[in-house]
């Protein structure tokens, strides 16, 4: 079966996803795209014989659309959700899921009304090879029960309109979903910790430290680092009661030459998670294909969207914040 998708939004990532949909993977067609940019939108329609719309939800509305993907402004994310989840389609949404904890469960509640999982929310490292092999360690028991799991993010630099809210909600946020599948459990309070700033990022909160206690008593510790400068470097080890597994560096060669030895890191996020990115779109595609959705949920979308909040909350008063959540529905069980 052939899934025809809709595209909302033709920004990079926009954009970055059609490519991967039309140039890397098969058993699905382009069929549509959206955006407010009208200009835009027919470009990026016309180079891959698709309809054009500058109305989301009239492109999720399209007879010929059979499954949405959702890389708009974040504000935007709840409005076409509830129209996927409405229209009975299969809708793949890029962090966020929305932008506050209330429309977050919005969408849970159509999810859960409608009565099956049609909703994947763009937490892309769950489909990471090297992650998903941390996590077959974990649960197979081999290092014990997990106590400590330290996740490393950082990035070379980021623009000047990047602020010190965002080093939670848009950067540690995929280290939160991260913490909270490889450990199979939720936040329970968030503490945040700045570090003496770096001088390359001017006013900005940076590094910072994301402290989170996890139901069983893990500690999770987050380094959020994003003016760098050397590269894409994103780190995890988690040290468990009878031994330790760690993500490997990602050289496949070591070059030794003038009494030293060096290898590559990473440039950006595209090339870190290429593979990753590529995965996760032939399994939503063919969950797609079958009406339905795998993979993070609405119920990770919430719950990162909680996490955050607390880690905001946290940052700004120096205080430990508890997590409060609803009750998880038996649809995300």
């Amino acid at each position: 079966m052939t899934v025809k998708v809709g595209v909302i939004g033709t920004g990079m990532i926009g954009q970055d996803h059609i490519r991967r949909l039309t140039q890397v993977l098969t058993g699905n067609q382009v069929v549509a795209v959206s955006d407010i940019n009208k200009e835009q939108a027919e470009k990026v329609a016309g180079a891959i014989g698709a309809k054009a719309y500058t109305d989301g939800v009239a492109l999720i509305n399209d007879s010929d659309v059979d499954a949405v993907v959702v890389t708009s402004w974040g504000p935007t994310h709840e409005e076409y959700v509830l129209a996927a989840i409405a229209a009975g389609k299969p809708v793949f949404c890029e962090k966020p899921l929305a932008t506050t904890q209330e429309a977050c469960f919005r969408i849970i509640d159509a999810e859960v009304k409608r009565g099956k999982r049609l909703v994947q929310v763009g937490f892309m490292r769950r489909f990471d090879t090297a992650y998903r092999q941390m996590k077959a360690v974990v649960e197979s028991g081999k290092i014990g029960a997990p106590l400590i799991f330290k996740s490393v993010h950082r990035n070379p630099s980021v623009p000047q309109s990047y602020t010190s809210d965002m080093a939670i909600v848009d950067t540690a946020v995929h280290d939160i979903d991260t913490a909270r599948w490889l450990l199979g459990e939720e936040v329970k309070a968030v503490s945040v910790i700045a570090a003496r700033r770096n001088s390359r990022g001017g006013e900005l909160r940076d590094p910072i430290i994301v402290l989170m206690e996890m139901e069983s008593g893990a500690v999770v510790d987050i380094e959020v680092s994003v003016n760098i400068d050397y590269a894409y470097d994103i780190g995890g080890e988690i040290s468990g009661e009878t031994g330790v597994v760690t993500l490997s560096e990602r050289n496949g060669i070591t070059v030794k030459s003038a009494g030293a030895f060096h290898g590559k890191v990473t440039a950006d996020w595209k090339e870190r998670f290429i593979e990753a990115f590529d995965i996760e779109f032939k399994e939503w595609l063919a969950a797609a294909g079958k009406g339905t959705a795998i993979g993070p949920s609405a119920w990770d979308g919430y719950a990162a969207a909680v996490a955050t909040d607390a880690g905001v909350e946290a940052a700004r008063t120096g205080t430990r914040v508890k997590v409060e959540m609803t009750d998880k529905p038996a649809l995300y069980a």
